[in-house]
């Protein structure tokens, strides 16, 4: 239910006028707009969908194949975690190629410029 109202809400401007299917295992889900009383959550979400055109099919977790497969899949990184600590000192090679307009110089340093200290380097 809520991966179907973050997506309406995150595609809303290619969905909010266009006819929608949506396949779902979550058979309630076609009875969402039926209820009579509901949670406020469950409210705002009603009210949210309402806006979009579209028509719930429920397909069982057996007869929609790929969902039923990746739900299946093994994560082999699951126990894996590696945290990383944040380089925050940067090498002075790479400071001395912004500050003498290097051509190899990335493509977004005059953003980074303007918006730290509003000049660009010509």
């Amino acid at each position: 239910m809520l991966a179907v109202v973050y997506a309406f809400e995150k595609f809303r401007s290619y969905l909010i006028m266009n006819k929608s299917i949506v396949y779902t295992d979550h058979s309630p889900l076609k009875y969402l707009f039926a209820k009579k009383d509901a949670k406020a959550r469950l409210l705002r979400w009603i009210l949210l969908l309402q806006e979009f055109d579209f028509k719930v099919t429920d397909t069982r977790g057996a007869e929609n194949y790929a969902a039923d497969h990746l739900s299946r899949l093994e994560n082999p990184y699951e126990n894996v975690f590696d945290p990383k600590e944040i380089n925050e000192a940067f090498p002075l090679e790479t400071l001395n190629k912004i500050a003498h307009n290097d051509p190899s110089t990335p493509w977004y340093a005059d953003l980074v410029n303007y918006h730290a200290q509003n000049f660009i380097i010509k």
